[in-house]
């Protein structure tokens, strides 16, 4: 476990991150569902009171609150009946104070077919991770969660092949009801599922390390900056560049939190080749530096 965990924090843009433990879910399936208490952990390493990052899907019903949890750099408080939603590569920390009690899901991706990823909007990172279920919607999704955990533990009754089928249409049916919920949340309400930003979106997250352009992204989707402009704000709000910047100063503050990178190495993983131009742009868009903002984590 130990040796693999190493090799994870070595790869990649060097950020701590804790891979799905196979070795601890029953038959060793790519999922564990159970109750989440002190002492569970889903990782032997895994430091659940700093920042880390994991490369699978956690949800967390709770039976009791309030929790407060951290994600992406932003506090969630989580009362008995809600739901957080954490979805791989996404940064978090467990609270040292608050007591966790409810149900946990984990599940490793690649587990489901790619249909009912899209189906069930495993990897919308644009949907908020906290979820508030109201009384009958609540009901539902403890019911299909209950389900899904007896049919994780019965691991003698069906062979593996079929045991594992038969997990992941239950896990299925847990996942639309949850996905439902999510997209008919209010925050969510207020993101409609647009072409023009969900491309737009999507070249952000595959370009924001080396391009900041409003007008070279709307030149590369075929969009005038107009048409950009009025997309995005309709889906979240803000500006294009507002978007790119958010997405920026995200990326920035993972590689600050997670590694020992210089400085500089940093701004120039987001597009800053010059350190003073990328200290200004963080305390610009924080108000903070980013020698403050690693310390204060430290």
């Amino acid at each position: 476990m130990a040796d693999r965990t190493t090799r994870a924090a070595q790869e990649g843009d060097g950020i701590r991150t804790f891979p799905f433990p196979v070795d601890l879910s029953l038959s060793g399936v790519g999922m564990q569902v159970g109750p989440m208490g002190t002492g569970r952990v889903w990782h032997a390493d895994a430091p659940l009171e700093r920042v880390h990052r994991i490369d699978f899907h956690v949800v967390m019903l709770f039976h009791a609150g309030p929790v407060r949890h951290m994600i992406d750099f932003a506090e969630y408080e989580a009362l008995a009946g809600d739901i957080l939603w954490i979805r791989p590569g996404q940064v978090h920390r467990f609270s040292g104070t608050d007591r966790y009690g409810g149900t946990v899901l984990t599940m490793q991706p690649g587990f489901l077919p790619r249909a009912t990823v899209e189906a069930t909007g495993l990897y919308r990172y644009d949907l908020p991770p906290l979820l508030r279920p109201d009384t009958d919607q609540l009901t539902a999704l403890e019911h299909s969660l209950t389900q899904l955990e007896r049919e994780y533990v019965d691991t003698a009754t069906l062979p593996l092949s079929l045991h594992t089928s038969v997990l992941r249409h239950s896990l299925t049916a847990f996942l639309l009801r949850l996905a439902h919920l999510a997209a008919s949340s209010a925050e969510a309400a207020r993101q409609p599922t647009d072409t023009t930003f969900t491309r737009f979106r999507d070249a952000v997250e595959k370009g924001f390390a080396s391009n900041h352009s409003v007008s070279a992204y709307a030149d590369a989707l075929g969009y005038s900056r107009r048409t950009l402009v009025r997309a995005v704000r309709a889906a979240t709000g803000e500006t294009p560049k507002g978007f790119i910047d958010k997405r920026v100063i995200l990326e920035a503050k993972r590689l600050l939190a997670h590694t020992e990178m210089p400085i500089g190495r940093v701004g120039a993983a987001v597009g800053f080749p010059d350190s003073a131009n990328f200290s200004k742009y963080f305390h610009q868009h924080t108000g903070t530096t980013p020698v403050a903002f690693r310390a204060e984590l430290r």
